[in-house]
């Protein structure tokens, strides 16, 4: 992937590691467009990166994610990256009253509409790149968040699939693979001692400018190396008796 020039979406860009992206993509003199479903995060995003461009958009609304792929198609032909970021992370247990509900949230927002936006942004013609955000729990789950850690591993598995069966259409697809970092994804606190999002930007796009498709740090890239034993040590670390 050529690292500037291009017209990048970002979903979930206004924060965390999808505004990390946004920053650095537009520090290597590339246009990028983000959009999310708090028009405050988007402007505060603009408010920060005038050159930004911004959307409104629902991405767990069928509907919605039409109009966006429309919205593009009529007013940015020229878009060339999809980056698939957003994602949402939820504590809880089987047991919960409100699982199931709370699940469907979880499937339809980092399942459902990534892959119904990449069924759609293939039709531009002038699509070269799909970044898909997976997660090192998508190795090894983290029980306490069972059905984020389920869906970034059904994710994972999709990217490897959309990877060998885009290169007929000559589009290249890169997983991102994060470890926890210090964001507000799951809720805020959660994650403060975990390493703070810059430094992983840095390391990921120096992996780009190395010609790399699986991009990893820290965790994420012990886990995409570990064997059976080292991952079912993982799991006995991450999710104690």
């Amino acid at each position: 992937m050529k690292l500037s020039g291009n017209k990048i979406l970002i979903t979930g860009g206004a924060s965390g590691i999808g505004l990390g992206l946004t920053e650095r993509f537009i520090q290597e003199n590339n246009t990028v467009i983000i959009c999310g479903r708090r028009e405050s995060a988007l402007k505060e995003a603009a408010e920060k990166f005038p050159s930004l461009i911004t959307k409104v958009c629902d991405l767990s609304v069928e509907a919605e994610r039409i109009e966006l792929f429309e919205w593009v198609s009529a007013n940015h032909s020229d878009l060339n990256v999809l980056v698939n970021n957003a994602g949402i992370q939820q504590w809880m247990n089987i047991s919960n009253d409100d699982f199931y509900e709370r699940a469907k949230t979880e499937i339809v927002t980092n399942v459902e509409a990534p892959i119904h936006l990449t069924s759609l942004f293939i039709n531009l013609k002038s699509l070269t790149t799909i970044m898909n955000v997976t997660s090192g729990l998508s190795f090894t789950p983290m029980t306490k968040a069972p059905v984020y850690s389920a869906t970034k591993a059904f994710f994972h598995s999709f990217t490897l699939s959309a990877r060998h069966l885009l290169k007929q259409k000559n589009i290249e697809v890169i997983e991102i693979i994060p470890p926890a970092l210090n964001t507000d994804l799951g809720g805020k606190g959660l994650h403060d001692t975990a390493p703070p999002v810059s430094d992983f930007i840095a390391s990921i796009f120096e992996q780009l400018k190395q010609g790399k498709t699986e991009l990893t740090f820290g965790f994420s890239e012990a886990m995409t190396k570990a064997g059976p034993e080292e991952l079912k040590n993982a799991f006995s670390r991450m999710n104690p008796q």
